[in-house]
């Protein structure tokens, strides 16, 4: 009986220890999560101003007006889409395949840091770099080259022309982008058991392909998952490189995104309302990919 009270004893204090350390965590992420979300979810249904006393009930109109009337939005989610096609599979195969090479060579923590930079560095900064690469005038890094190629005769107006903002912009935020996915996989490189490679030769596998077929991407689901959530989620909130580039609203809004846009609603135009509309169709795409993300390579117990 005194062992079977003392293991009951050690049981509560370790639930008890458990649960004053998940505490402060759970009321943070209900706090600046949880909570947010619900508001932004009411605000949505209403038409409010922060210079309005209370909000006015307009159930789904906010929705309607946006799928409907309102062409910037349609304009900013279209832009959005072509972001996460190309920065999405794009920059995912891309962090991929770097990782699956430099793991294979001498020096590749270097190299490593050398790729990663650029995702740990101030988005704005590294767009105001890249804006000097593209300036539209005579001195920019890009003009000066196809001028003293004898290539063009008069500056081409890179960050404001319709046609080739969005491009640009789309090849910035891939380059930035890559880094985290990137990282997860190169960990998961170097974290494989290296006698599964020497059971895959002894079974018949030939060649790196093969290794990575039968091998690498079956052992890197978890890697693959999380690699896929950081894209989808950097994707669809992409915001200061073409607010950088682009300016705002940037040549014909053509560099405009659904950040973007709820930002001018939220912090400009001090139209909660419509901006938490905005803010809670954003969150459930998002929410949408990463569902149909983790039904494809998580595993049954996620």
């Amino acid at each position: 009986m005194a062992k079977s009270y003392t293991k009951i004893r050690s049981t509560r204090a370790e639930k008890a220890i458990a649960l004053a350390f998940f505490t402060p965590f759970a009321l943070l992420f209900a706090i600046f999560t949880i909570a947010p979300v619900v508001v932004a979810l009411v605000l949505s249904t209403t038409n409010y101003s922060v210079i309005q006393p209370i909000p006015i009930f307009n159930a789904i109109d906010n929705y309607i007006y946006m799928f409907t009337q309102d062409e910037i939005f349609i304009t900013a989610l279209q832009n959005t889409i072509t972001f996460a096609i190309f920065l999405g599979p794009l920059g995912y195969v891309v962090s991929f395949m770097v990782a699956w090479i430099l793991n294979s060579l001498k020096g590749k923590n270097l190299f490593a840091l050398l790729f990663y930079a650029p995702s740990i560095t101030s988005a704005i900064a590294m767009g105001v770099v890249w804006l000097y690469f593209f300036s539209p005038d005579r001195y920019g890094f890009v003009n000066n080259f196809l001028f003293d190629m004898g290539w063009i005769s008069e500056p081409i107006l890179w960050t404001r022309d319709p046609e080739r903002i969005l491009f640009i912009t789309v090849v910035v935020s891939v380059w930035m982008g890559m880094g985290n996915g990137f990282l997860a996989f190169l960990a998961g490189f170097q974290n494989l058991d290296k006698e599964i490679f020497e059971a895959g030769s002894i079974d018949g596998i030939k060649n790196k392909f093969q290794e990575l077929i039968y091998i690498l991407l079956p052992m890197m689901k978890p890697m693959l998952l999380f690699g896929a959530i950081t894209t989808i989620a950097g994707a669809f909130a992409v915001n200061d490189i073409p607010l950088t580039l682009a300016g705002y609203p940037g040549p014909q809004n053509a560099a405009m995104t659904i950040v973007g846009y709820m930002n001018d609603y939220a912090f400009t135009r001090l139209d909660l309302g419509y901006a938490s509309a905005v803010a809670v169709f954003l969150f459930a795409v998002t929410f949408a990919f990463g569902r149909i993300v983790m039904k494809v390579l998580g595993s049954k117990d996620e």
